[in-house]
């Protein structure tokens, strides 16, 4: 990103944003509520475009790819579990259209994105309104996954968990990243939580990036639930 700003009803949300996100690494946004994490992400996904600033994917600027194929590349896993009507089965099947999988493959692709998120296949019958919270979640993280993505963006995945939920997702994202060689970017709230498995951080406060680099020592000096600025 190269000197970004974001405004959203009028209010500047994002200024002067000019970082580089690692390959393969698990970078981790963290920083007070409103600090521009979520509009962060939304950027990187082409949900939103900056009001000035590049955004560069690949050496190429993001808005030379077609919205679709930058989504199948890049994909993005809300806050709150999103579940389309019908069966999990039912919700893979809109990514794997997305993606271009052929009817014949899609059967032996959604097996393997269940088990890459933790999720027995059995549950792929199982009509999405009878999952808790957490196995939700994880199927938001099977959809994300039918597109075989480059970059996976996560807002605040673990909020709706509790703690023990929480930890075993972010443990199952980290052996991911491991066993897919992806680029991953967390935003939390949960400092303490993103110790155990980030290896890169931003700290985002008011829109500005006040701190960038290793997380052992972005996030050494921060606490849950806000971090502040160091």
């Amino acid at each position: 990103l190269r000197g970004v700003g974001q405004e959203r009803a009028g209010r500047t949300v994002l200024q002067d944003v000019d970082v580089s996100i690692p390959r393969h690494l698990i970078t981790v946004l963290v920083g007070p509520s409103g600090g521009g994490k979520t509009s962060l992400l939304r950027l990187l996904n082409r949900l939103d475009d900056p009001v000035r600033g590049d955004i560069l994917f690949d050496g190429s600027p993001i808005v030379d790819y077609a919205v679709t194929q930058l989504r199948r590349r890049v994909a993005l896993v809300f806050q709150t579990p999103v579940m389309f009507s019908g069966t999990v089965s039912d919700n893979l099947a809109v990514a794997a259209e997305l993606a271009g999988v052929q009817d014949g493959q899609f059967d032996q692709q959604a097996g393997q994105v269940m088990l890459l998120a933790e999720l027995e296949p059995s549950l792929l019958e199982r009509p999405g309104g009878e999952l808790s919270v957490g196995q939700k979640q994880r199927v938001n993280l099977a959809r994300a996954l039918m597109t075989s993505p480059e970059v996976l963006l996560l807002d605040e995945p673990t909020s709706a968990l509790d703690p023990e939920t929480s930890r075993a997702l972010m443990k199952t994202i980290g052996s991911l990243s491991e066993a897919r060689r992806l680029t991953i970017v967390v935003a939390t709230h949960r400092v303490s939580e993103a110790r155990d498995y980030a290896q890169h951080a931003l700290v985002l406060r008011e829109g500005r990036v006040v701190d960038d680099g290793d997380s052992e020592r972005v996030l050494s000096g921060l606490s849950d639930p806000d971090a502040p600025s160091p």
